[in-house]
C-alpha cells in the first residue's frame, strides 16, 4: 500500500508540469488578421503564458464552432454585436464579472450598456466601425446626403453603382431608411417594401451587381463604380496606404441612418482558463494596448483612454462620428426564430428576381 501511494504520488508530481502548462495557455479564437502580434508577445511576457490563436472568417463559422463543443476549447472569442444576444440565450458565452476588469472604465460611454448587451453582462467591445455610403465626388458634385444616391434614379440616372450582398441586411435597411422607415426598421412589412425597392433598383441599367464592402471600395478606387456601401475602416486603411486612389471618395452617414457595428470579446461558457481570459480582456482595455490594436487594424477603438496614442487617421471625422452623426447610427438587430425565417425568405426573393 505504501508503495502504491508512493507511486501515485510520483505520478501526480510528474503530471504537474503538464497541468501547469495547460493552465497557462490562453486559447484565442479570433477573426483572421485582427490582432497585432506585438500585443500577443507583450501579454505572454507580462503574465508568463502562451497564447494559441486560431481563426474564423464569419460569425456563422464562430457560432457553428461553439455549438459543436467549442465552448470548452476557447478562452476568448470575438463575436459581432448582433450575435451576442443569440449566443448568450443559447448559453454559449458566460456572464462577466466586471470586478475582474478594472480597465472597463476606459470604455467610451457609447460602448457601455449597449442595446445589444444591456448592463454589459456578456461582451466587452474590441473594435468598431460604421458601414455606410461612399461615392465619387467627380461624378456626384453636390448630391443629397441620402441613400437616394443608390435608390433614386433621378439622383443617379447613369453612373454605375453597387449594393451590398452577403446577408443583405445593410442593403435592405438602407432601402428602409430611404423609404422613411428608418435604418433600424424591424417590421416584416417594412422589409417587404424595402425588398420591392431593391428589386426595382436591380433592374436599372447602371446597377452593376451586389458587391460587398471591401471589393466595393476597390471598385470605387478604380472607377468601376461611382457609389456603393463600404466600411469606414477599409477606407481609413486605404487613405493611409493609397491616398491618391482615395482622393475623390467621400464617405457619408446618410440622413436616413446607417450601421454602427462592434466586434466584442466574450468568454465561452466552459472556457478552460477563464481567469486568464479576464486578464487578457483587461490587458486589451489598457489605453496604450488599445491604441496599438487600433493602429494595427486601422479600425476605431472603443477605448476613450487610448485616444492620445491613436494614429491621426483614427481620430479623423471619417472614423470618429460627430454627435449629430451618432444619432443616425444604429446597431443591426439580431434576428431569431420566425423573424429570422421571414427575413431570409425576403432576401432570397430579392436575390432570385
Amino acid at each position: 500500500m505504501k508503495l502504491l501511494k508512493k507511486s501515485l504520488l510520483l505520478l501526480s508530481i510528474a503530471a504537474l508540469p503538464a497541468l501547469a502548462s495547460a493552465e497557462q495557455t490562453l486559447y484565442l479564437f479570433n477573426w483572421t488578421e485582427y490582432m497585432n502580434p506585438k500585443i500577443i508577445k507583450q501579454f505572454e511576457a507580462k503574465y508568463h503564458v502562451k497564447v494559441v490563436q486560431t481563426y474564423y472568417s464569419s460569425n456563422s463559422e464562430l457560432l457553428a464552432k461553439l455549438n459543436a463543443g467549442g465552448t470548452s476549447q476557447y478562452d476568448v472569442v470575438v463575436p459581432s454585436n448582433y450575435m451576442i444576444e443569440r449566443m448568450a440565450h443559447a448559453g454559449l458565452i458566460r456572464k462577466l464579472d466586471k470586478s475582474k476588469l478594472p480597465n472597463f472604465k476606459n470604455l467610451m460611454p457609447e460602448f457601455q450598456n449597449t442595446a445589444y448587451d444591456p448592463n454589459d453582462e456578456y461582451a466587452i467591445p474590441y473594435q468598431w466601425g460604421t458601414t455606410a455610403l461612399a461615392y465619387d465626388t467627380r461624378k456626384f458634385k453636390n448630391p443629397p446626403q441620402t441613400w437616394g444616391i443608390l435608390f433614386d434614379p433621378k439622383v443617379n440616372p447613369s453612373y454605375p453603382f453597387a449594393l451590398m450582398g452577403g446577408s443583405g441586411q445593410d442593403t435592405l435597411h438602407a432601402a428602409c431608411a430611404y423609404l422613411g422607415y428608418g435604418f433600424n426598421c424591424d417590421k416584416v412589412e417594412q422589409w417587404k417594401e424595402a425588398a420591392k425597392l431593391v428589386i426595382e433598383t436591380k433592374k436599372r441599367h447602371n446597377f452593376v451587381g451586389f458587391v460587398d464592402g471591401t471589393p466595393a471600395l476597390h471598385q470605387l478606387e478604380k472607377g468601376v463604380i461611382a457609389a456603393g456601401i463600404v466600411y469606414n475602416g477599409d477606407l481609413a486603411n486605404e487613405i493611409e496606404s493609397s491616398p491618391k486612389a482615395t482622393k475623390y471618395i467621400k464617405y457619408i452617414i446618410p440622413k436616413g441612418g446607417a450601421e454602427v457595428w462592434v466586434d466584442n470579446m466574450a468568454i465561452p461558457s466552459h472556457a478552460p482558463n477563464p481567469e486568464l481570459a479576464y486578464k487578457f480582456i483587461n490587458f486589451i482595455l489598457d489605453a496604450k494596448i488599445g491604441a496599438e490594436l487600433s493602429n494595427y487594424n486601422v479600425y476605431a477603438s472603443p477605448n476613450a483612454a487610448a485616444k492620445p496614442y491613436l494614429d491621426k487617421v483614427l481620430t479623423s471625422p471619417l472614423v470618429q462620428p460627430t454627435a449629430e452623426q451618432w444619432k443616425r447610427l444604429h446597431y443591426m438587430p439580431g434576428l431569431k426564430g420566425e423573424k429570422m425565417q421571414a427575413y431570409q425568405a425576403i432576401w432570397r426573393a430579392v436575390r432570385e428576381h
